[in-house]
């Protein structure tokens, strides 16, 4: 693979295409040892040795990284007012991550933040149904009934009810409260609506106090890492959900 030097600088986060022509012009880059030619050499990652003001440079092509998001933090790449995603990724090589989907502003858990955005579309595109698990705490008591009603699929507002759900009983506290029982869950949905899991309790007469994303797809959130720590995917997880990405494209052609 061949790439512009000014793509690959910018690539890099060394600045964005017209300063690093300049970072060029005013001989700061090496390209094996040697001043380039101009911008548009072509050089080859892995194998060139591209310096910028002395420091050598390494390239990935694609990053991935698992974050423990916490809670009033934003699933955004900018925000004007919260700490975003981005913020809290502070070792990246990459200046095109974005967070693969969105959590709302209050709930916490597994976020993968990557720049590969075929992986990305095959994660979230509705009609490939990825499954995504959260654990909840909820001002109620779940029962059984509830798990029947999530099972085949709940009106909560759209044209259209969602889709069946797994919803499994963990616990339920009835001491903590003295007004209500708070039951503690795992739910595995298959789709993304708008504050879905909130919106499927209240369906129910329920209200949720406490969410956290747990998996999404094959990649399950490190219970090591602490709301706002994060990590680079291991390949064995990369391989995972690239062979996810597989099975579910061979789905759709059956």
């Amino acid at each position: 693979m061949q790439l512009r030097l000014d793509k690959y600088l910018a690539d890099l986060g060394v600045g964005t295409r017209s300063q690093v022509k300049q970072y060029i012009r005013r001989k700061q880059v090496t390209v094996n040892d040697f001043l380039p030619k101009g911008p548009e050499q072509k050089v080859v990652p892995g194998k060139d040795r591209i310096r910028f003001q002395g420091t050598e440079l390494c390239y990935q092509e694609y990053e991935y990284f698992m974050l423990n998001k916490p809670k009033n933090c934003v699933s955004a790449v900018t925000d004007p007012y919260y700490k975003t995603v981005l913020d809290l990724i502070t070792e990246k090589n990459r200046r095109d991550l974005f967070p693969v989907g969105r959590l709302d502003l209050d709930t916490e858990g597994l976020m993968l933040i990557t720049n590969d955005g075929s992986l990305a579309h095959d994660l979230l595109a509705p009609g490939k149904h990825v499954p995504k698990t959260y654990y909840a705490k909820v001002a109620g008591s779940v029962t059984e009934e509830d798990v029947e009603k999530f099972a085949a699929g709940l009106e909560i507002g759209e044209k259209k009810p969602a889709l069946p759900a797994e919803l499994r009983i963990l616990f339920e506290d009835r001491e903590t409260s003295v007004e209500q029982p708070v039951s503690e869950i795992e739910l595995t949905i298959t789709e993304g609506k708008f504050h879905q899991v909130k919106r499927m309790f209240e369906a129910v007469g329920k209200h949720v106090i406490y969410l956290k994303r747990i998996s999404m797809g094959a990649l399950k959130l490190d219970e090591a890492l602490q709301p706002g720590e994060y990590r680079t995917l291991t390949e064995t997880e990369i391989n995972l959900l690239k062979k996810q990405r597989k099975t579910v494209a061979g789905k759709e052609k059956s």
